[in-house]
């Protein structure tokens, strides 16, 4: 039976922002909770060590992990045994106790990190390793954002990829570790940097990849503005639009005559438009969900619909709505790009991705659509 020593970290503060609208958590934590934001991280990371269980038939894994909420906790509610590194962590912790933790595991020589966080978490290992030397990393998604190319698509397929690692099924390479600047996303402007490269395993179908931005040609706008032009017609005047992020869909808020936050979650119903709202807000506006709609475009490249940048959209609020209402908006060349031909959801939900999973309509062009597998 392979052996493998497994360093494992949590975030634990990671993806808070997201339901409540904060589109990121740095710097905005006690806001978060404020607003009643819920712990996100700690559930994928029990999620990601139960299936790891589950599947450790030919591979033995050995985890170093930290204190408390930084693993030992999750560890103890998956029931996995672990090693605990000899280090403390503050009550509220942050970035550095991050970077004790991988310095320590590169010093016990772990063959692979496994980090349950964001691109935040990502840039923080990123800024460990130039200190410490470099071990392969594998992020299990649990922030907002998540531009890096460094994660997998979710917990279970994360859980694969750490076993292809070990049985040296999968190529390592090399992954853009990307950070948005969270002030200025919440500013509604996008401002990325390319912070450097981590190593990791690569597996297709696994790992998500980065987001590419979409093109600023005229074709690009003018196939955007055919999409909008054919889901305007098809506007219902009694029902209520959740309008995600994106340039796609605020094109169609353009030909409606309303604004339409780039970055955000936005309400449109009776001819209006209600601005940057996060889950609360659109249980408090949605009076009849038989009458509720959602209105999405996947993320270029990584192809994902629902997890990445809208969780306000939240796992209840898609149950409410049902797959039959949801309306995906894509331009052709955005198709072209996303690996695989398959759109992902990761929703943090089982059940909800399960029901997602299969075939959905994608809007294309005027009056054209295509059936997109949903993985």
């Amino acid at each position: 039976m392979n052996t493998m020593k497994l360093g494992f970290v949590v975030n634990p503060i990671a993806g808070m922002g997201g339901r409540v609208g904060l589109k990121g958590t740095d710097g905005v934590f006690r806001e978060a909770i404020a607003r009643g934001a819920k712990p996100v991280a700690p559930k994928r990371a029990v999620e990601f060590l139960q299936k790891l269980k589950e599947n450790m038939t030919e591979t033995r894994v050995e985890i170093l992990t930290c204190l408390g909420i930084m693993g030992q906790e999750e560890a103890k509610a998956a029931s996995v045994p672990v090693q605990v590194l000899p280090m403390k962590i503050r009550e509220e912790t942050t970035s550095e106790d991050t970077k004790t933790a991988v310095k320590l595991m590169v010093k016990a020589r772990v063959d692979l990190i496994v980090f349950v966080g964001g691109d935040g978490t990502a840039k923080d290992i990123f800024d460990a390793m130039q200190e410490c030397g470099e071990v392969p990393v594998l992020g299990v998604p649990s922030g907002v954002k998540m531009y890096s190319g460094i994660f997998a698509v979710n917990p279970s397929d994360a859980v694969y990829v750490v076993l292809a690692f070990a049985q040296n099924h999968a190529e390592i390479t090399e992954f853009e570790v990307m950070d948005a600047d969270e002030k200025a996303i919440r500013s509604d402007t996008f401002v990325v940097k390319l912070h450097g490269y981590l190593k990791g395993p690569f597996l297709p179908m696994r790992i998500q990849g980065s987001k590419q931005v979409s093109p600023a040609t005229v074709d690009e706008k003018e196939n955007q503005t055919a999409i909008a032009r054919f889901i305007i017609e098809e506007i219902k005047p009694e029902a209520t639009y959740i309008l995600g992020p994106g340039t796609t869909v605020k094109h169609i808020a353009e030909l409606l005559g309303v604004k339409k936050t780039v970055l955000g979650v936005d309400i449109y119903k009776k001819g209006t438009v209600i601005l940057d709202v996060d889950e609360k807000r659109i249980f408090d506006e949605v009076e009849d969900w038989q009458k509720a709609w959602i209105v999405l475009s996947p993320i270029g490249h990584q192809g994902i619909l629902l997890g990445r940048g809208n969780q306000q959209v939240s796992p209840e609020i898609i149950k409410r709505v049902g797959k039959q209402r949801v309306i995906v908006a894509a331009t052709k060349s955005k198709l072209q790009s996303i690996e695989e031909g398959v759109l992902r959801v990761d929703t943090g939900d089982v059940e909800v991705d399960k029901m997602l999973k299969g075939y959905i309509r994608v809007v294309t062009d005027y009056r054209e659509w295509r059936l997109m597998p949903v993985q």
